[in-house]
């Protein structure tokens, strides 16, 4: 599909989850994943490319991709995060809370948004979802592959992007004036969201 086109059709019609090819016909996908971002930033995006350097992976995670698989895949493995996305995005449960509040987080889940401290920032999906697992699991160490599991709900754990995700979130952290992050690495095992601000 042309890049034109893409957007076009997005225009067009809402979409719940796209897998998005960054080598189009005509353009970068990159464009794309622009243009849904300012446009449709509720839409889940699972990027493909057959470029496997890192700065490419950060760039389609920085942009807000949700996932980033490299070529050649498995088609079983990308339906599984199709279908991990999708459940994640319709729970069947609902009886978890659509506000989270952490000291100075307030994290509004239905509308993707964190408040720091009187600072407002829209989030992805993945992003909205990993700061839920650490303001739900304050002081406790997660390790990646349970963090993995919980926000991407499949078993293809990717440290690459987990870590692109966790610099986005530690910056959002670190955003408002005169705050730092209290996301901590604990060396080989994962990270720790400090309860106590710190």
């Amino acid at each position: 599909m042309k890049l034109r086109q893409a957007i076009l059709q997005l225009q067009a019609q809402p979409f719940s989850l796209i897998v998005l090819d960054i080598m189009m016909d005509d353009g970068n996908g990159l464009e794309v994943l622009r243009y849904l971002r300012g446009h449709r930033p509720e839409t889940l995006v699972i990027a493909l490319s057959a470029r496997r350097e890192v700065e490419d992976r950060i760039d389609a995670l920085g942009l807000g991709a949700d996932d980033y698989m490299t070529k050649p895949f498995s088609p079983m493995e990308l339906l599984a995060r199709i279908q991990a996305h999708l459940r994640r995005r319709h729970p069947e449960t609902s009886n978890r809370p659509n506000v989270i509040q952490l000291n100075k987080l307030v994290l509004d889940i239905d509308n993707y948004v964190l408040h720091n401290d009187g600072l407002q920032h829209g989030l992805t999906p993945v992003e909205c979802h990993l700061l839920q697992v650490f303001m739900l699991n304050p002081d406790r160490v997660l390790t990646k592959g349970e963090i993995y599991k919980q926000v991407w709900q499949h078993e293809n754990y990717d440290a690459n992007n987990l870590s692109v995700f966790i610099s986005r979130i530690r910056k959002i952290l670190e955003s408002a004036p005169g705050s730092q992050s209290n996301l901590h690495t604990i060396r080989g095992i994962g990270y720790r969201l400090s309860g106590d601000g710190r």
